[in-house]
């Protein structure tokens, strides 16, 4: 839709968006054909990724909610979600 709003045509922007996906496939069919050299590294490979989403919280979405007249409201969010993320991680373990 961005690319449409922008002129592009409809084949043209459907074909774009095609071809952004294909590497999902191509990598799932890679990490399948790996499975057994990848399967002891995987909780580094989902510790990495998790801290990238972190980061990406602190990073772009809590600044966003700092603006405004509660600005605590995003941070005790975070924090209680946090918590409860590793109770349920501990308790279902």
């Amino acid at each position: 839709m961005p690319l449409k709003s922008e002129g592009i045509s409809k084949l043209r922007a459907f074909t774009y968006g095609a071809l952004s996906g294909i590497v999902e496939p191509i990598g799932a069919i890679i990490t399948i054909l790996l499975t057994n050299m990848i399967t002891p590294i995987l909780p580094y490979i989902l510790s990495f990724a998790a801290g990238a989403m972190i980061y990406v919280v602190v990073e772009e979405l809590i600044p966003e909610s700092q603006a405004g007249k509660h600005s605590n409201i995003g941070t005790v969010g975070v924090a209680i979600g946090f918590v409860v993320m590793m109770i349920l991680d501990v308790a279902l373990g």
